[in-house]
Order: structure tokens, then C-alpha cells, then sequence
């Protein structure tokens, strides 16, 4: 045998073993639990920003008075 067929046959022993082994997964990779993608620290400073903004813009469209 060549030495390219021989890390051929190599890379193919692999890639057999891998198929086989693939569907006995212990269901580490298919992992719920409570992970959310932003912490309640920057949702809740989102949260104060957004609302203290518009309170803020309530209260100083009702001091100049209205809509005009």
C-alpha cells in the first residue's frame, strides 16, 4: 500500500467508527435547563433604561406643556 492510501483507509476507519458511536449519544449535547441568553442583571438595567426613559420623556413633554 501507498502512503496515501493508508491515511486514506486511516481517515475512513474514523470517520466509520464516529457514525457508529453517533447514535449511542448520552443526550449531553441536547442539554435544557433555565440558561437564557442574558442575565437578569443586563435585562433588568434594560428594563430601567427603557422605562425611566419614557417616564422621563412623559414628564418633560408635560411640563412644556403638551403637543405644541
Amino acid at each position: 500500500m501507498t502512503t496515501s492510501r493508508r491515511l486514506a483507509d486511516r481517515k475512513i476507519a474514523k470517520f466509520q467508527r464516529n457514525i457508529t458511536r453517533s447514535g449511542s449519544a448520552n443526550g449531553t449535547a441536547a442539554k435544557k435547563g433555565k440558561d437564557y441568553p442574558v442575565g437578569p442583571i443586563v435585562l433588568g438595567f434594560f428594563v430601567f433604561v427603557v422605562v425611566g426613559s419614557s417616564l422621563f420623556q412623559i414628564i418633560r413633554t408635560a411640563m412644556s406643556g403638551g403637543f405644541a
